[in-house]
């Protein structure tokens, strides 16, 4: 990737900030698609990008984004359009751009999955058909794959309110473990393939924690790492949709995919880990306590 083609960023949330700092911090030329000039746009350009107006679902917007960036980062947040969005993104980028990488932020479920399963979430299902769209369109493509993320409400929003309370976790994932993984960790390694893309191109990498837990294990983790007794709950699922999940007022289809994957922690699907951030990236992925311990103000008030 020559220095004059900046990188196209889009989904410039935790982990687009943090593959744009990334990228800025080695002086890459960086371009950030936004749908709105806000306080976060101001943010991205205060690090030295270019912001963009745009839309993913729409191709005129896409296209004009594309022209000059040689590699891009495609990424939504959870939404019914995902897979609108990437077959607008590879349609385009076939006809009107000169990529040499395109990077997109899938999830580690795609790997247990087929054509035909069911048990999924219907983003979950998106996310696999995306990564059919972009492999069919023929673009280098590189699929990055995170398990869950421990910036997730599952593991910050939701038990800080509980631990302040009660000093406990109170999640219906039963004895099932997990290996959640940073936002930060998973943008080092995004800004990391981008900055030398072509060693990367038709690979898959799964992004986990270092080791995988209980949430027996986790809570003893956020006790080490708080200085204070942290106990697990279970909780029944279809309880803990009606008094906790269903108070928040997300939208139908986001709610769905937490119920979804908390059924599938229960079913030992999140049983996954894998070195890939560290042989990627030269450093460790961060533990929970590591996690937690840098939040300390987050969980206790």
């Amino acid at each position: 990737m020559a220095a004059s083609h900046p990188v196209l960023i889009t989904g410039a949330g935790g982990v687009g900030r943090t593959v744009v700092e990334g990228l800025r911090a080695r002086d890459v030329p960086v371009r950030v698609m936004v749908r709105r000039d806000d306080d976060r746009a101001a943010r991205l350009r205060a690090l030295g990008a270019e912001v963009v107006l745009g839309d993913l679902t729409r191709p005129e917007t896409v296209s004009a984004a594309l022209e000059g960036p040689r590699s891009m980062y495609f990424a939504m947040p959870v939404s019914p359009d995902h897979l609108l969005a990437a077959t607008v993104v590879a349609s385009v980028a076939r006809e009107y751009g000169e990529l040499d990488a395109l990077v997109d932020m899938s999830q580690m479920t795609v790997s247990q999955m087929t054509a035909t399963s069911t048990a999924e979430s219907r983003q979950q299902r998106l996310h696999w058909l995306a990564e059919q769209v972009f492999d069919w369109s023929g673009l280098p493509v590189v699929h990055v794959r995170p398990t869950t993320f421990l910036d997730n409400p599952l593991f910050t929003t939701l038990p800080a309110q509980t631990i302040r309370a009660k000093g406990t976790i109170e999640l219906p994932f039963g004895a099932g473990r997990t290996s959640p993984v940073a936002v930060d960790d998973v943008g080092r390694v995004i800004a990391t393939v981008l900055r030398d893309p072509a060693p990367h191109v038709g690979r898959v990498y799964e992004l986990t924690g270092p080791r995988t837990v209980d949430m027996t294990e986790m809570a003893e983790a956020f006790s080490k790492a708080l200085g204070r007794p942290v106990a697990y709950v279970d909780v029944p699922l279809d309880q803990w949709r009606e008094e906790v999940l269903s108070t928040i007022g997300l939208p139908p289809h986001v709610e769905e995919h937490i119920v979804t994957m908390c059924r599938l922690h229960q079913q030992n699907r999140y049983d996954r880990a894998s070195d890939d951030v560290e042989r990627l990236t030269g450093t460790p992925a961060r533990t929970i306590e590591e996690f937690v311990a840098a939040r300390k103000d987050l969980y206790l008030g």
